[in-house]
């Protein structure tokens, strides 16, 4: 297996949670959203999108390939893919500082929620076709068949460890909010 393979296996999950999103957004209509759901949606997007499958594609595939002598075109989507990334992250904070506003007060923050929900269906799609189509064929040409292999077994390594990362911060976080 290539080490994308997994990344696109990640983003076809990733697609399914963008129709997900979608789904709720068109039977919103001014009704309430169910914030069991909003909070699912954030924490998919923040553990599953951002650090699982980010984490692997910043942490180790971009680390890897920052240290070859890469074509313009390919830096160039490169520095893309990470400012996306920045931007994608930004949205899902957005989205959690409005859902923990709205369970607060329904429906005050209810069109912003809906807006952040659009962000991220316009979003996501574009940029895994980026990736896929435009990006990750290209650049395997860069490693040889023990880097790329190499790359596999740390991604794996990074995944068993990520579950036991996420939920250290959990008890730490509230450890922390005692008092």
């Amino acid at each position: 297996m290539k080490p994308i393979g997994p990344l696109m296996r990640e983003h076809r999950l990733i697609e399914r949670m963008v129709t997900l999103l979608d789904y709720h957004l068109a039977h919103l209509k001014g009704k309430p959203i169910d914030p069991s759901f909003l909070l699912a949606a954030v924490d998919f997007f923040r553990t599953y999108a951002d650090r699982t499958h980010h984490g692997k594609e910043e942490d180790i595939f971009f680390r890897e390939l920052a240290k070859k002598n890469l074509q313009a075109e390919h830096k160039r989507i490169m520095d893309e893919l990470i400012q996306e990334r920045v931007a994608a992250r930004k949205i899902v904070d957005q989205l959690a500082e409005a859902g923990t506003r709205y369970s607060k007060v329904e429906n005050q923050s209810l069109e912003e929620i809906s807006n952040y929900l659009r962000e991220l269906v316009r979003f996501y799609p574009v940029h895994i076709v980026k990736e896929d189509k435009q990006f990750f064929y290209p650049i395997l040409e860069y490693f040889s068949k023990t880097a790329q292999d190499a790359m596999l077994a740390e991604f794996w390594e990074f995944d068993r460890k990520l579950i036991h990362e996420k939920y250290l911060k959990v008890v730490e976080t509230n450890e922390n909010n005692k008092a």
